[in-house]
């Protein structure tokens, strides 16, 4: 118990220190292609994302975080980008994009855009100009000559893409391989460069003048590579093909040092806009899959690094006491005065409920709500969307086609990003299109927020309690336990003066009873505030907090009696 302590305190002390606005937030992330289209062509748009954002304000949320909707010829989706100051014209125009941000601000919804620092498109024209050559263009790049082995030209070393196969790509015009350590057409920026970096300071200055809040900074840990270019070492798995990404140990080309000074810049750049426009202080939020103490080090550089626990760390295996621990662990080496934070789903994994199981899609957000911090969740998290199963002829994420038919389940991100489903009318009310960039999940004729919105009991009213309960002062500025019961219960309870709210989650595949009257310090009667879907327990009962029966598998929230 003394380190349960320990972290409450920290807790309290580091609430009073000025983090911004994002301190508790709820960050809500829009995949643009499948969250809304309003002119009938099957792909989502930023005018469906402004018909849609009294939703967003609706369920709570603090800022929307847009995936990208830059001009780009779609090879992955919009992270191909060929301008980083234009709007692709299959999601509007910059004149829709001001009007969204308006619309936004009119409904006190924050907005944050991904920025995509690691790559271009091919297409970009400073790639054509780096092809050619071109100065200061040239060196836009990562560049390197062949390896010449028994007169046959071979790429410079064996790094290898994310996608599959090498992560050099030959051009015949300037005869050097180029690196791309995602698609061949997402050549990788060099930031050995001055005037590259200059360029991508002058696209973050770009959006802050359009309103932006702040930025979620996708792939960071890529940016830089070793100058030496040696070959990484095997990761000796036996059960991947030797072109698989995974098939290596990538030393050299992921969480690199001088990564965090370039992370360090871009804070200095959004804190001296703020000072200089006097304005609210911007998020800078960082995508990372690297090791915990790669990850952290992004706090010293100023930015709020995604804490990926729920997504990469733990899974429908995993038992209360590994949640505990992750939980802790996590927070514990948070530095004093930084937030956490929690992501409970993305464009690039598996939903919730796939990963955890459809009794259990509830238990992720409600954690990540009670916890403190930033909550981030994916688009349709709120009504509890499940993956939809793709054959490999229906596949269109090049992660997964170019795995091939045998693996390409194992790589395709096309599961969880099917469009949104807002009713049961044609393609789920995403489209008035019966053919959409994504087929809709034949589900959505009873799951779909509209539907949810008149059930008694849904995910959907689940998730605005949720949201709700997260903006009270117990859960903003409250202390914290994280406690196991019965092997088998997880606990978490935040209390501040007579306030408090205590989750409650059962791991075990049976109904358990409970004294969580001691171990959370809670009076002898306590009302159930909310409770997962399929939990059977009714909010508004009351409970002796000394018995209280969960489920199996559900999750319930108790707060004081009164």
């Amino acid at each position: 118990m003394l380190r349960l302590t320990i972290i409450a305190c920290l807790l309290v002390a580091g609430t009073n220190a000025s983090y911004g606005w994002w301190k508790n937030s709820l960050v809500y992330q829009i995949y643009p292609r499948s969250f809304k289209d309003s002119d009938g062509d099957g792909i989502g748009d930023l005018n469906g994302i402004t018909s849609k954002l009294e939703h967003i304000a609706d369920i709570g949320a603090d800022a929307l975080w847009l995936s990208p909707i830059y001009t780009s010829p779609q090879v992955d989706f919009g992270y191909d980008i060929a301008n980083f100051t234009n709007v692709d014209p299959s999601y509007g125009t910059l004149a829709d994009f001001d009007q969204l941000v308006l619309k936004a601000k009119s409904l006190r919804l924050k907005v944050m855009l991904d920025f995509v620092p690691n790559h271009s498109s091919h297409q970009h024209p400073w790639f054509k100009k780096s092809i050619q050559r071109i100065k200061p263009y040239d060196e836009y790049y990562v560049w390197r000559d062949a390896r010449i082995v028994n007169g046959s030209r071979q790429p410079p070393n064996n790094w290898l893409s994310n996608f599959q196969g090498s992560a050099w790509e030959w051009n015949d015009v300037r005869k050097q391989y180029y690196l791309h350590q995602f698609a061949a057409g997402q050549p990788d920026l060099n930031y050995r460069s001055a005037a590259l970096n200059q360029e991508m300071k002058n696209v973050l200055s770009f959006w802050l003048n359009r309103g932006v809040d702040g930025f979620r900074v996708d792939a960071v840990n890529f940016l830089i590579e070793d100058d030496k270019f040696l070959n990484e070492p095997s990761a000796n798995r036996s059960d991947l093909p030797n072109d698989d990404y995974d098939s290596l140990n990538h030393i050299y080309t992921i969480n690199q040092d001088a990564t965090y000074n370039v992370v360090s810049s871009w804070r200095k750049l959004l804190d001296d806009y703020s000072n200089r426009t006097h304005s609210s202080q911007k998020m800078l939020l960082t995508e990372a899959y690297a090791p915990h103490n790669y990850t952290l080090k992004y706090y010293s550089a100023g930015s709020i690094p995604f804490n990926f626990m729920f997504v990469a760390d733990l899974n429908n295996r995993s038992c209360a006491a590994d949640f505990q621990k992750q939980i802790l662990d996590w927070l514990n080496d948070v530095p004093p005065f930084h937030v956490a934070n929690w992501v409970v789903d993305n464009h690039d994994n598996h939903r919730v409920s796939a990963r955890f199981g459809s009794k259990r899609a509830d238990e992720i957000y409600m954690l990540a709500m009670m916890l403190p911090g930033v909550s981030v969740v994916y688009n349709g998290d709120e009504i509890g969307m499940e993956d939809r199963w793709f054959t490999f002829n229906e596949t269109v994420d090049p992660a997964g086609c170019n795995a091939g038919p045998n693996r390409y389940y194992l790589k395709s991100r096309d599961p969880e990003r099917t469009p949104y489903q807002w009713d049961n009318t044609t393609s789920a009310g995403f489209s008035s299109n019966p053919r959409t960039w994504l087929p809709v999940n034949s589900n959505y004729k009873l799951l779909n927020l509209a539907r949810q919105k008149q059930d008694n009991v849904s995910h959907y009213k689940v998730f605005k309690a949720m949201a709700a309960l997260k903006a009270t002062p117990a859960i903003s500025d409250g202390n914290l336990k994280v406690v196991v019961l019965k092997d088998k219960v997880l606990a978490v309870a935040r209390r501040l003066g007579n306030s408090f709210a205590a989750l409650l989650i059962n791991f075990a595949d049976y109904a358990i009873t409970v004294d969580a009257r001691y171990p959370l310090n809670l009076p002898n009667v306590v009302r159930t505030y909310t409770a997962s879907v399929g939990s059977n327990l009714r909010s508004g009962s009351f409970e002796f907090s000394n018995a209280i029966t969960l489920p199996a598998a559900a999750s319930a929230v108790y707060v004081n009696s009164e």
